[in-house]
């Protein structure tokens, strides 16, 4: 038999493996098919907690398919495409003593908002949450999620985004994203050198301890949900509260997805309004609006931003110059706008302000290290 030429195999094991994380997800549910319900990580405050999810219906998996392998990795890829939301949805949602009922919109998603009466325990950041969906003729479903609350220590709130901040490749490129984190070694090839190893020493902050919240956000869809928390754990990246990703949803009333700039901005007022007076770091690239739209943020909110760190993702003189321009234009506030060229100068910067410990900063320089000794 005549052996593949390496670009074919390649391309078919590119193909089998998105089959496979696109098909994930179905499998929950055995092949049965019915109503499902897949809730996103929740974030919150001692005062609130915010979840969203979705509820849909999904198709059996016929007799004649095979339980494993490649046929059942595409019928249920095909399972995914078809299904569709699930409207008027009751979702009970429990968290320690407090509850709250919503339902479904007409796609099946639910967005829930909810105040706790009563305290979560302080001694963790992580809760878990019960969820109880019932709809008309479906049979009820039980389910849990994680919510994360910040314990009452904490000292540092950092948002970041994730396309080409944290992985050499957003969603702008989609398929270019997926062949890397599928094909090409996630470990090497997908996210920065020394960003698996800042990110964990922002979170630890400078005594090791913190747990701090880290909120990623992205330009993509809720679709792709699954194949960034692949990322994320591929990479060793701390797993944020939750994804906050860009509502595409198309209609006559707004046929374009919402701007990007638009969304992240309303994303970082939100939660600077949910963790009040707690310091804020800013992450970002030079290849998009990431520092307007953070210069901005400084500019409302003065006192709360200590940093932003802004990965330069190219080497234009107009666009450095535009970036030194909004330096200046937040030198009067206590927050530093900082244009690295790798993670290590981040570090740095974070170590020599006390935001991450000298541990944290040593890690950094080795993973880049290791990172130039070893290419991928």
């Amino acid at each position: 038999m005549k052996r593949l030429s390496a670009p074919i195999r390649h391309g078919l094991d590119f193909v089998k493996r998105l089959a496979r994380t696109f098909a994930k997800p179905m499998k929950r549910d055995y092949g049965h098919g019915g109503m499902m319900v897949h809730p996103y990580r929740g974030y919150g405050s001692p005062k609130q907690v915010f979840l969203m999810g979705r509820v849909f219906r999904q198709a059996r998996l016929g007799r004649m398919i095979p339980r494993r392998g490649m046929l059942r990795d595409t019928a249920d890829v095909v399972r995914r495409i078809a299904r569709r939301g699930h409207a008027d949805a009751s979702v009970l949602v429990r968290l320690g003593d407090n509850s709250i009922t919503v339902m479904t919109d007409r796609d099946g998603y639910f967005d829930v908002h909810l105040p706790l009466t009563n305290g979560l325990p302080t001694e963790t950041s992580w809760h878990w949450a019960e969820l109880y969906v019932t709809a008309e003729n479906e049979t009820p479903v039980r389910t849990t999620v994680e919510v994360f609350v910040p314990m009452p220590a904490t000292d540092m709130l950092v948002i970041s985004d994730i396309d080409d901040t944290v992985m050499f490749t957003g969603v702008a490129d989609k398929l270019r994203m997926l062949y890397r984190l599928f094909v090409e070694k996630p470990h090497r090839r997908t996210a920065f050198p020394g960003a698996a190893s800042l990110y964990q020493a922002l979170h630890r902050g400078a005594d090791e301890q913190a747990q701090r919240p880290i909120i990623y956000v992205s330009r993509g869809p809720w679709a792709i949900y699954e194949v960034l928390e692949t990322f994320f754990q591929l990479n060793r990246i701390p797993v944020g509260p939750i994804l906050f990703l860009r509502e595409w949803g198309i209609s006559l009333r707004h046929p374009w997805p919402r701007r990007a700039e638009d969304h992240k901005r309303d994303l970082i007022a939100r939660m600077l309004a949910l963790f009040e007076d707690v310091p804020c770091i800013l992450i970002g690239d030079s290849g998009q609006h990431d520092p307007e739209v953070y210069t901005r943020i400084v500019e409302a909110n003065p006192d709360r931003i200590e940093a932003i760190y802004i990965r330069r993702v190219d080497s234009k003189p107009d666009r450095e110059r535009a970036i030194q321009q909004l330096r200046e234009q937040i030198r009067h506030t206590r927050c530093e706008l900082v244009l690295a060229p790798d993670s290590t100068l981040m570090a740095e910067h974070a170590h020599a302000k006390g935001y991450i410990s000298s541990y944290g900063v040593d890690a950094v320089r080795r993973d880049i290290a290791d990172s130039e000794n070893n290419p991928a």
